[in-house]
């Protein structure tokens, strides 16, 4: 999947404006790929943060993780396309830098400090309320989202609810699905952001440098936190060694960027459908690998959220 470099012109539009965009504008096969690297290859990184945070610390492996992606990234971005292409002006850099934070220390990094307290199949299904917090973030910047909407949002709260009982029953820690619902609002908030701050006009550069400042800000977040102390690399397993190239590669490097360029190219109620895809390869991962319990809550709950999104994106996608 290419991109062409962007043009002087196209550098003063905002990704709010792809052409992607467009209501009723078909949907091509590159979206199509794109959408199941993201459908595929992020349900199964649930997992692999699970084997991670076995014995790395969530935020120094986030960190590292993201910044070694965003190096890679951009330095094929310089050697395909020049180096002129990772060159964008203040407020762009800006406006990555910021849904890069929003996205990957707030939204991933807690997902992987949670997952050292709660099963990652669990973390998928909480997960998958972003799109209902989408539509939340619509309401209140003024658009009108419809009645089906706000009916799959209700819906999806209600799965919520469900799925926190296995924490309020002492089943799993409450710390840790608070962690994943606030990181699922910090997602959505970054994702809505991205279609109306200024971006850099090439999604590939906008998500090279997204990558490099949330790295860098859950390093930051690692060292406040003392992450590094007492930390030896000796103690590392292989097992989350391999998890973490894993996540690098295809987590990162791969599904990342295919999602940062859906987000400037396709409709974002059609991008959001990955959320109730995830959360069944995530479930089912965790019960063959990891041998993660399939208990009432998890099955009933997931079903009710994943019930609430597909109504919320099949109203969206009818609008």
């Amino acid at each position: 999947m290419t991109t062409p470099a962007a043009d002087p012109a196209s550098e003063e539009r905002t990704s709010a404006a792809a052409p992607g965009r467009r209501p009723g504008r078909r949907i091509s096969g590159a979206v199509w790929l794109a959408l199941g690297i993201v459908y595929i290859v992020w349900g199964s990184t649930y997992l692999g943060i699970r084997i991670v945070v076995e014995t790395m610390p969530p935020f120094l492996s986030a960190g590292i993780r993201y910044v070694i992606a965003g190096v890679l990234l951009a330095v094929l971005i310089a050697v395909r396309q020049g180096p002129a292409a990772l060159k964008i002006g203040p407020r762009r850099l800006g406006s990555a830098a910021l849904v890069g934070i929003l996205l990957l220390v707030g939204g991933n990094a807690l997902v992987v400090l949670a997952e050292t307290s709660i099963p990652s199949g669990l973390a998928a299904l909480l997960v998958a309320s972003v799109p209902a917090w989408v539509v939340v973030l619509r309401a209140a910047s003024g658009e009108r989202p419809g009645r089906g909407a706000f009916a799959g949002v209700a819906l999806g709260l209600v799965g919520l609810g469900v799925l926190t009982l296995p924490g309020l029953n002492g089943e799993v820690r409450i710390g840790g699905v608070v962690l994943v619902v606030l990181a699922a609002l910090l997602w959505s908030i970054g994702s809505f952001s991205s279609g109306r701050l200024p971006m850099p006009a090439n999604p590939f550069t906008a998500s090279a440098y997204e990558m490099l400042a949330g790295g860098l800000g859950g390093l930051a977040v690692a060292l406040i936190r003392g992450e590094h102390r007492g930390f030896d690399l000796a103690d590392v397993s292989a097992r989350s060694w391999t998890a973490l190239a894993y996540l690098i590669v295809f987590g990162s490097l791969i599904a990342f960027t295919a999602y940062a360029w859906l987000l400037q190219t396709a409709p974002l109620s059609l991008v959001a459908t990955y959320a109730y895809v995830n959360p069944v390869v995530a479930v089912l991962l965790g019960a063959l690998v990891l041998g993660e319990a399939l208990t009432w809550p998890i099955a009933l709950g997931g079903a009710i959220v994943v019930g609430g999104v597909c109504l919320i994106v099949s109203t969206e996608r009818r609008g």
